[in-house]
């Protein structure tokens, strides 16, 4: 055989592995595709009052409350039900990581990321939502309108 056909082969047996490659490469991602789609993130409130389970899209697809919840004030429940609704989001953020670390391997930019999630979800829980706003019954609220009768002003309380 030539050196020229010697060559030839070689590249022709480089094509054909790099094409082998790329197919297993395919095969990696769709697996990992399928996989992130069925990503889910459960989280448990501290107190074990609220479960939230979230999708790979951050979607609540699960709420499952103690017995206890009935005890609690809406105010405290509300702000552990959207505590634990954060905390699934992050897990299902961390399991969707773990899934592209182990479909891609270790790299730069996922760590990246997952510095960025660690930032912005961590363990900490997000600030408390605080008091709703006071709502005014309707007898305060109406008490501010005047009212016109036989052409005198007249508050609510008398003549004005």
């Amino acid at each position: 055989m030539s050196e020229y056909a010697r060559r030839l082969l070689s590249r022709i047996e480089a094509i054909d592995n790099a094409n082998a490659d790329n197919r297993r490469r395919a095969e990696a991602y769709q697996r990992m595709e399928g996989e992130l789609q069925t990503v889910e993130g459960t989280a448990t409130s501290p107190d074990g009052l609220v479960t939230v389970v979230a999708s790979a899209a951050g979607e609540v697809t699960g709420l499952t409350f103690g017995d206890r919840a009935r005890t609690i004030e809406p105010l405290a429940l509300s702000a552990t039900v959207m505590h634990t609704i954060a905390a699934a989001r992050a897990d299902a953020a961390r399991r969707q990581a773990e899934v592209v670390r182990r479909g891609l391997g270790d790299t730069s930019l996922l760590d990246k990321v997952l510095d960025e999630d660690r930032k912005l979800f961590g363990d900490q829980r997000p600030p408390e939502p605080g008091k709703p706003p006071r709502r005014r019954d309707d007898d305060e609220f109406f008490g501010e309108f005047q009212l016109y009768r036989g052409g005198r002003r007249h508050s609510r309380t008398g003549t004005a």
